[in-house]
């Protein structure tokens, strides 16, 4: 099998944004020119990044290697999972089906709420005196 690469593509997740590049290989996983485990620090966020690789049963076939910038370590590790998920459907289009129902290719829009005025944050209040 020659060198396949997989043009970088990009994930996002909250204010996290990752590109990742597959290239065919052994496994090996680098997050910032280190390896998951030490960027990602958990192994609950490394599972979560490589969940599209463990469902395909690709993980030994590609190496993953990721720039991820933005946000905190579950959100980084959130759009690793989904660049990850977009390049094997680039490599396979059969994968599509797959990976969508299984939620790997659905961007998670949930985003922090913004603090209001007058409060102390979202939706706590400051306590209500009457005298």
């Amino acid at each position: 099998m020659a060198t396949t690469t997989i043009k970088p593509l990009t994930g996002r997740r909250k204010e996290a944004v990752a590109r990742v590049r597959l290239v065919a290989g052994t496994g090996q996983v680098k997050v910032n020119d280190k390896t998951a485990i030490e960027y990602l620090k958990r192994d609950s966020l490394v599972r979560q990044a490589l969940g599209a690789l463990t469902a395909t049963n690709l993980m030994d076939k590609y190496d993953v290697i990721a720039r991820v910038h933005g946000g905190g370590l579950t959100g980084q590790s959130g759009a690793i999972r989904m660049a990850i998920a977009r390049a094997l459907v680039r490599h396979d289009e059969t994968l599509k089906g797959q990976l969508g129902r299984e939620g790997y290719l659905t961007r998670d829009s949930r985003m922090k709420e913004r603090k209001k005025y007058g409060q102390p944050g979202a939706r706590k209040k400051f306590q209500f005196s009457k005298r």
